[in-house]
């Protein structure tokens, strides 16, 4: 999406003061500038994942060899 598409799609309200419209000008193009970046840089990352690794369950913990068996120490 370019800066010009942004701008269009970016709702901006100058609520007070009295900016000129060449600030008003640079105002949009920073803040749409600021927005495509943004949203480019918010696309999640997808972690590739084989079928073989997907299907596999969790490997099981190893046993503890400091508890005795039954848990019976008597």
């Amino acid at each position: 999406m370019s800066a010009d598409q942004a701008a269009a799609s970016v709702e901006i309200q100058v609520l007070g003061g009295s900016a000129s419209e060449e600030e008003l000008a640079a105002l949009i193009a920073v803040l749409s500038e600021a927005y495509v970046a943004e949203e480019a840089d918010a696309v999640a990352v997808h972690k590739q994942v084989s079928v073989w690794q997907r299907n596999q369950r969790g490997l099981r913990t190893p046993l503890r060899r400091d508890v005795p068996w039954g848990r019976f120490s008597g």
